[in-house]
């Protein structure tokens, strides 16, 4: 998986940059098929907002989260958002129908 950070606003340090990967890797425990990764990350007054861009074979989704308390708060519930798509997408991949199992003779 490739990580593109950007930061508007707000300067990104070591500790945000391996926040942001290791938070992101949980994506790749579920669905290996991740290819890039783009993540901006904005400051707008007293608002914290995190959102980003994955593709992956099949499609590219996008997430975005906004919270009044901080940085890491943002990440945690983009990344969230970001789970639930990859495992909506991964079972959208999945057969789930018995059609090759035999389970159906007519004769």
């Amino acid at each position: 998986m490739q990580l593109k950070l950007t930061g508007h606003h707000v300067e990104i340090t070591a500790s945000m940059r391996e926040y942001v990967q290791s938070k992101l890797a949980r994506l790749e425990r579920h669905f290996d098929h991740v290819t890039v990764v783009h993540c901006i990350l904005m400051v707008d007054k007293l608002r914290h907002r995190a959102e980003a861009t994955v593709s992956l074979t099949g499609g590219k989704l996008f997430a975005e989260a906004i919270e009044e308390k901080n940085m890491y708060a943002a990440i945690d519930a983009m990344v969230d958002k970001l789970d639930r798509q990859v495992r909506k997408h991964k079972e959208k991949l999945t057969d789930h129908h018995a059609r090759d199992t035999g389970k159906r003779d007519l004769s």
